[in-house]
């Protein structure tokens, strides 16, 4: 593996306590980095629930261990939390950290998760140190698809209560290649070059944060109700977009149009085991695709605060006490586990269409999406 170190980049952190007395200016005002007149501490708004998230999952080629990993700033709660889950053949362990978010945005480590932008857009390096909860990684993320930027959009036609503008989000995504090893209570699992990759960038206002104290009287979002991301060999499907890889003639990417799925749950839990997906794409072209889910390797995203984690009901942005590192391992081949674990979440399934095969992820809100089937809501319905 290529050492990042082979592609310097400046070191940004710093503790230098005269920053406190500098506010609001920061390292990265140094830089020639500036849109606005604001430095960059100060966001556009005054928002208490404004955020930068990125978000990664990939698994190794046997698809007994799957990674998620992800992470947010709240400039305005100066707050900054992360997650690291590991999924190893159904024991799900996570670590999650907390501190306070700082002068130097530049500095994306909190605790023993220690991402690293090697070359922006282009090569990530996600890093999990050691610690008490037995698992580690080092794992090298680079971008294969042309990544293409979401055009801000509201979560509603109206703000809530009315007459207040709607949240945005905005971003990109994209597929990429893996490399590196993870650590399970000593055991090494080697992710060989080429691993499947999935990652996201994301900004914007709302999406969660603060949990329903800070949801101003609206729906608390935390995720989409039936995402897919699988690359296969032609094409690639994330959410409701296709990409392509650089350099493909197709340039741009596909809008996918709201899709018509027929989902399979287990009996004891309604949690997704299997579905099958109509995607139609604007060129006009319908593609089938069906997702069989992976024995039990699922990230469950409640570890990572979306609807609020497990244990303490701790939601994105929401913690407000000391800096903290804690975790936990759930055993999720048990079924009373998985159920008491539902949200928003990642399944590892075996994923066709048109003859060809890849691995991916299927990503609903359990058990809301068996409740959409159940009640025969446009578009969902019981696989047969």
């Amino acid at each position: 593996m290529t050492d990042p170190n082979d592609f310097p980049i400046p070191e940004l952190r710093v503790s230098d306590e005269h920053f406190d007395e500098q506010f609001p200016l920061s390292p990265l005002d140094d830089y020639m980095i500036h849109q606005t007149p604001d430095p960059i501490r100060v966001m556009w708004t005054g928002d208490p629930r404004t955020y930068e998230r990125y978000w990664m999952l990939c698994h190794d080629p046997s698809g007994d261990t799957m990674v998620a990993v992800g992470g947010s700033f709240y400039p305005n709660l100066d707050r900054a939390e992360a997650y690291a889950i590991v999924n190893h053949k159904g024991q799900h362990t996570t670590v999650r950290g907390f501190r306070a978010l700082g002068v130097d945005r530049a500095d994306m480590g909190i605790g023993p998760i220690q991402p690293r932008i090697v070359q922006g857009m282009r090569w990530w390096r996600f890093e999990l140190e050691p610690s008490e909860w037995g698992i580690s990684y080092q794992l090298d993320f680079k971008d294969t698809t042309r990544q293409t930027f979401r055009e801000p959009l509201s979560n509603s036609s109206r703000g809530t209560p009315p007459g207040r503008r709607g949240d945005v989000t905005t971003g990109f995504e994209s597929f990429g290649t893996v490399e590196g090893w993870v650590e399970v209570h000593g055991k090494r699992i080697e992710f060989p070059a080429g691993c499947f990759g999935t990652r996201d960038r994301h900004w914007g206002v709302g999406r969660g944060v603060g949990g329903p104290p800070m949801s101003l009287g609206g729906r608390l979002h935390v995720g989409t109700s039936g995402n897919g991301f699988a690359a296969f060999p032609s094409w690639t499907l994330w959410g409701d977009r296709a990409f392509y890889p650089f350099g493909d003639e197709r340039k741009g990417h596909a809008v996918v149009h709201k899709p018509t799925r027929r989902l399979r749950f287990e009996p004891d839990t309604n949690i997704f085991i299997e579905g099958i997906v109509d995607y139609r794409l604007d060129t006009g072209e319908t593609k089938q695709v069906h997702y069989e889910r992976i024995g039990n390797q699922t990230a469950y995203l409640r570890c990572g605060m979306y609807g609020g984690t497990p244990d303490k009901q701790i939601h994105q942005g929401g913690y407000e006490g000391p800096d903290l590192v804690e975790g936990e391992t759930y055993d999720v081949n048990d079924p009373a586990v998985r159920s008491r674990l539902a949200g928003l979440d990642e399944h590892l399934c075996k994923v066709t269409c048109d003859g060809e095969v890849a691995t991916g992820f299927y990503q609903p809100i359990d058990p809301v999406a068996y409740e959409a089937c159940r009640d025969g809501r446009p578009g969902w319905a019981f696989l047969e």
